[in-house]
């Protein structure tokens, strides 16, 4: 999800839900602890510099069960922190502690902002040297008019 689109969601919903890639929510009672700018300058294997922008907001849990943040109120964050997004409209990260600090995308289904998964994955499959995955058959739909035997054709 862009800025943009987490913007316009938040004038539309009356209150912000999360839902993990699981389906758990997160406590109701969450803060917004951080809003930023991560930007990763990077070399990959293939040896292509590169470079990725996000913006991102970590979401942390206290134990102040009567917090809640109204989405006017995460609008305001996110026009303060203009200084440092500018005028860009990035892809939007979340941070949230659960076995280990996870790094979501962000999509919205129904009322709620959704965290979906992330994958690593390699940029330069061309140059890394990794073998490339085989193609996988079903050998049920393997055509049978190219020489291949069929069940009790007798050919085996």
């Amino acid at each position: 999800m862009k800025l943009s689109e987490l913007k316009n969601h938040l004038n539309n919903v009356s209150q912000i839900n999360f839902v993990q890639p699981n389906g758990t929510f997160i406590p109701k009672h969450f803060h917004i602890t951080e809003a930023g700018l991560v930007t990763k300058h990077f070399i990959d294997c293939g040896g292509t510099v590169r470079e990725e922008k996000v913006i991102n907001f970590q979401v942390w849990v206290a134990q102040d069960t009567n917090h809640r943040l109204e989405p006017q109120k995460l609008l305001k964050i996110i026009a303060l922190s203009k200084k440092l997004f500018g005028n860009e409209d990035l892809d939007v990260e979340i941070e949230y502690q659960s076995n280990t600090i996870g790094k979501y995308g962000l999509d919205f289904e129904g009322e709620n902002f959704v965290l979906t998964s992330k994958q690593t994955d390699c940029l330069a499959k061309d140059n890394c040297g990794a073998p490339k995955e085989k193609e996988k058959l079903v050998l049920a739909e393997i055509e049978t008019s190219k020489g291949c035997c069929t069940p009790g054709g007798g050919c085996c």
